[in-house]
């Protein structure tokens, strides 16, 4: 199948139009991509046509331009995985990038230290983190064992590197960061490496 507009099509070729093809301008298409820790969270990084989720349920014919011009507006640091997403509507940027400070993403944290009463208050109370005051995180402890402690964050306007700081102000070291969900969307049943498309009925 060709893409490109002007594409030289040599005389003995056979020619024929997709019965698919529409004429109009392509809606821009929003891409969540689960990250693997060590991964940059960028387009090029994540979004290799092959590694599209098998099971996909959006019936949304791939097409070359769905991958290009696609922003990150869920950013997260290369030591981190889970739950990014790109876009090219410029809708969902203005969301997740200029009202960010209304969406909750959910991560589950692993540390090192002990997590007492008192550190667990200052988690949860509204810190300032690289000059910047944030938003007041709701975290709790998930799990406990070889002595590492799970946590689990709920916090608006989050930013890649906050959750790290927040942890040291708090005597703590991280050892594994992973986001589960950003607004409405979990991450799922998405396997690590791949993407799927946004779905017409969901909502950040």
């Amino acid at each position: 199948m060709v893409e490109a507009p002007q594409f030289r099509v040599l005389d003995e070729a056979a020619v024929a139009l997709d019965p698919k093809a529409r004429l109009g301008a392509l809606v821009p298409v929003t891409l969540l991509a689960h990250k693997p820790a060590g991964v940059e969270a960028t387009s090029d990084a994540l979004l290799d046509p092959g590694n599209r989720f098998a099971t996909d349920r959006s019936d949304i014919r791939p097409l070359k331009r769905h991958l290009q011009q696609q922003a990150c507006v869920t950013p997260l640091e290369t030591s981190a995985s889970g739950l990014v997403v790109f876009t090219q509507d410029p809708r969902i940027r203005r969301k997740l990038l200029e009202e960010a400070a209304l969406v909750e993403n959910e991560t589950m944290v692993d540390v090192s230290g002990e997590v007492t009463p008192q550190a667990l208050a200052q988690l949860n109370a509204g810190q300032v983190v690289g000059g910047r005051a944030m938003l007041a995180a709701k975290v709790s402890i998930s799990r406990q064992a070889d002595g590492r402690t799970g946590l689990r964050f709920a916090i608006k306007g989050c930013r890649p590197g906050q959750i790290g700081q927040m942890c040291e102000a708090a005597g703590l070291t991280v050892l594994s960061i992973r986001r589960i969900r950003v607004g409405r969307l979990p991450l799922a049943a998405l396997p690590a490496g791949q993407w799927r498309y946004l779905l017409g009925y969901e909502r950040f």
